[in-house]
C-alpha cells in the first residue's frame, strides 16, 4: 500500500500508529467517527487521530481513492497505510485494526 508522511498531512504521525479520517462539513457519520477515533487514540499510547477535510485536500482524496466520507486509513508507525475502511466504524473494529498494527512492531512484547 501507499506510504504517508507528516508533510502530506500537515501534522505529525503517531509513534505507533495514526488514524487518518477523511471528513466533510455536513457528514453526520463523520461526527460519530471523530468521537470513536478520538476515544480510541486516547486509549492506546503512541496513536494519533488526524482529521482531514476531504473538500480542501482533493490531492489526498485522489491519492488514497476516497470515494465517500467518512473514510479512515490506519497508518503504522512507519507511515505505511495498512488498512482503509469507508463508513462509520465500530469502536471494536478500530481497536482490532490497531491491535494488528501495533502487535507487529519488532519491539512489542
Amino acid at each position: 500500500m501507499d506510504v504517508v508522511a507528516a508533510a502530506d498531512l500537515g501534522e505529525e504521525l503517531g509513534e505507533r500508529a495514526t488514524l487518518v479520517q477523511f471528513s466533510t462539513a455536513f457528514c453526520q457519520p463523520c461526527r460519530a467517527t471523530r468521537r470513536i477515533l478520538s476515544d480510541v487514540s486516547g486509549m492506546v499510547p503512541g496513536v494519533r487521530h488526524i482529521e482531514i477535510d476531504a473538500e480542501s485536500r482533493l490531492d489526498l482524496v485522489r491519492r488514497f481513492e476516497v470515494m465517500g466520507t467518512p473514510t479512515v486509513l490506519v497508518v503504522d508507525g512507519g507511515g505505511r497505510v495498512v488498512k482503509k475502511a469507508s463508513g462509520q466504524p465500530r469502536k471494536i473494529d478500530v481497536i482490532a485494526a490497531l491491535g494488528s498494527v501495533v502487535s507487529h512492531e519488532p519491539d512489542a512484547t
